[in-house]
């Protein structure tokens, strides 16, 4: 889960122990926060901020084992308006991510990196591009960012089960985006290569997007064997 937009003291936790769930977060007020939930078991943490740069208190990375697989909760900044001071943010946190990232695909270790992205890697994951041209989703330097991530050896699950297909995330409350299927796929998991022989399935729960006061985000998943 990202952008909870609740401090830690207001996650839900007892309500989702009572589903359930096990959970771990990070929690912020206004747009940040992240976290991860387990059907029937309790994650274990084992870190709650991405590494690199020790004076940025915004809450956008946690990770945890569950199952036996590392699983990371990732909400990369948006980056708007760019230029300017928020899309540089955007590049060194993407940097940060990227030298992080490696350590965990080196290390062996099942790993999935699970999250809201901020980045429409190719003009094939947006239904058009004009109006979105200068949005920081669709730059050259984030868009290199991520394919240096793939580099690293990490599989994108969606891309890998459905190469061709139009498949978005993200519509927009503007210009009734839902209504004209308007959307951007932004939403992703990485799989490391000892996880990508798992992957049976992949897909968005697309119709979530379309209930009342629902977010501009749809529920993005995998099932591994």
């Amino acid at each position: 889960m990202q952008e909870l937009k609740a401090a830690d003291a207001e996650f839900p936790h007892a309500a989702l122990e009572d589903a359930g769930y096990g959970a771990v977060w990070s929690g912020q007020r206004t747009w940040n926060g992240v976290a991860l939930l387990a059907r029937g078991t309790q994650p274990i943490p084992s870190r709650r901020s991405l590494p690199g740069d020790a004076a940025d208190g915004h809450a956008r990375y946690i990770e945890a084992a569950v199952g036996g697989v590392l699983v990371a909760s990732i909400y990369l900044p948006n980056g708007n308006p760019q230029p300017g001071p928020k899309f540089d943010y955007k590049l060194a946190w993407f940097e940060r991510l990227l030298v992080h990232a490696r350590s965990l695909a080196e290390s062996g270790h099942p790993v999935v990196l699970a999250g809201d992205y901020n980045v429409v890697p190719t003009d094939a994951d947006i239904y058009a591009t004009r109006s979105w041209l200068k949005n920081a989703l669709l730059q050259p330097a984030p868009r290199a960012a991520y394919r240096r991530l793939l580099a690293q050896g990490w599989t994108d699950a969606i891309r890998a089960l459905h190469p061709d297909e139009r498949i978005y995330t993200f519509w927009d409350y503007l210009r009734n985006g839902w209504a004209r299927n308007a959307g951007l796929r932004i939403d992703h998991l990485l799989l490391s290569e000892s996880v990508q022989p798992r992957l049976k399935r992949a897909g968005v729960d697309s119709d979530v997007r379309g209930r009342e006061n629902a977010s501009d985000h749809a529920p993005v998943w995998i099932e591994l064997a």
